[in-house]
């Protein structure tokens, strides 16, 4: 599977962003799919996570309420809508992608595919 993450820019605080993981590969639908994010000097942190069929969620506590992940596994997408940004959020965000049918992980090294980043700025 090949990822492709967009729409990340720069945006006021209390923004709205919408981000894109565009997956390749007619398995797509057999993949959990996770949204982390990395701050210039920070450790790479989970931002949300979605499981194969969309059916079950979850988000770190810093993004709960603000942010939204779903897929279109007809399309290959997975989105990740971002409301009410912080300069707090302002990270390359990654979307990575792991095989399997069962429960999705906040863990980044459970995951097997990484897109190339895409960079959220939000200025106060």
């Amino acid at each position: 599977v090949q990822l492709q993450a967009s729409g990340g820019g720069l945006v006021q605080a209390g923004g709205s962003l919408r981000l894109s993981c565009a997956a390749s590969g007619r398995t797509f639908s057999r993949y959990a799919v996770g949204w982390f994010r990395q701050a210039p000097g920070k450790e790479r942190d989970f931002v949300a996570h979605v499981n194969w069929s969309g059916g079950s969620t979850a988000y770190a506590d810093s993004v709960k309420g603000r942010f939204t992940i779903s897929r279109t596994n007809a399309e290959n997408t997975v989105s990740l809508q971002m409301n009410s940004l912080k300069p707090d959020d302002t990270a390359v965000y990654y979307c990575a992608a792991r095989y399997g049918l069962g429960p999705p992980t906040s863990r980044d090294y459970e995951y097997d595919y990484w897109g190339q980043g895409t960079q959220v700025t939000v200025s106060s």
